[in-house]
């Protein structure tokens, strides 16, 4: 079968823009990606991602294809814009989305929420996730992953709902340390906050309609209900009336299925103690 390029996406946002016109001119030069990164001396991966918009182009690389494709100084302003735009314009609408809603009702399937997440396990999900993104790129996703929190303890912060699987308790991130460290702040988080509510989906429940993925409803104010729904790499925005009610079930299902509160937060402070134990006795852990 030949190989079928990703899709592009340019009226997306500015970093998409960036990548579908660099494939446009390396195409309109028959570059290959792997000729194109022994030209400009990066690596193939690197440039796939950029083109795909998953990774923000490094600051050397504009001058660099303005003049190897005679394109005056159009990426350098493209990349003036793309690097003021703080997520990826797959996300955009998904963050938009999360900064006006007055209630933000999620179910986490794998890892822990970003409006729950410590500053280490953002940085090394994030690195899971982009495996070949320079240090800062993460360091600068994960700032900004950290700074939608603050909403959630402003002065009017939307009601929340998290229901996260027990898979999210159990699956170490960075380290059995670094997860122990991760639980006891959703811990405290859930403890000082009645406006968010931690509940665990246990895995003596068993199947059910959202797994392998993430289901996220926003109700916003004087508005309607939108769905967002994620997977290991992209994420659909649902408006559908009817499709949203769908989701809107299965998450009332998730939440009927799910321990109370108080046992949800028990069986954290359990999952706690594990990863410390597992800490103090290191066996074979990979770091994720």
């Amino acid at each position: 079968m030949a190989f079928q390029p990703r899709e592009l996406h340019p009226d997306r946002s500015a970093r998409d823009l960036f990548g579908a016109d660099m494939r446009r001119h390396r195409e309109r030069l028959e570059l290959s990606l792997v000729r194109l990164a022994k030209v400009l001396n990066y690596s193939k991966s690197q440039l796939a991602r950029i083109e795909v918009a998953e990774s923000m182009p490094p600051e050397d690389l504009p001058p660099r294809l303005d003049l190897l494709f005679e394109t005056g100084d159009h990426f350098q302003r493209l990349y003036g814009v793309a690097r003021n735009e703080p997520f990826p314009g797959k996300y955009q609408q998904a963050i938009e989305l999360e900064a006006t809603a007055v209630v933000i009702e999620e179910y986490a399937c794998q890892i822990v929420p970003g409006l729950l997440q410590t500053a280490e396990v953002a940085r090394h999900s994030l690195r899971a996730g982009a495996p070949h993104a320079p240090r800062a790129e993460i360091d600068r996703m994960a700032e900004l992953r950290l700074q939608r929190q603050a909403r959630l303890f402003g002065d009017a912060p939307p009601r929340c709902s998290f229901i996260l699987d027990e898979s999210v308790l159990r699956r170490p991130v960075g380290s059995p340390s670094v997860m122990a460290t991760q639980l006891e702040a959703i811990a405290r988080t859930a403890a000082g906050s009645s406006w968010i509510t931690v509940q665990v989906l246990p895995f003596w429940t068993g199947v059910h309609a959202e797994m392998g993925g993430s289901l996220t409803l926003y109700t916003l104010p004087n508005g309607p209900a939108i769905a967002w729904t994620e997977g290991s790499h992209d994420g659909t925005i649902i408006q559908d009336r009817d499709s949203v009610a769908a989701r809107r079930e299965s998450y009332d299902l998730l939440r009927a299925q799910a321990l109370s509160p108080r046992d949800s937060e028990a069986l954290i402070k359990s999952v706690v103690k594990e990863h410390q134990h597992h800490a103090a006795h290191p066996r074979h852990f990979p770091v994720a």
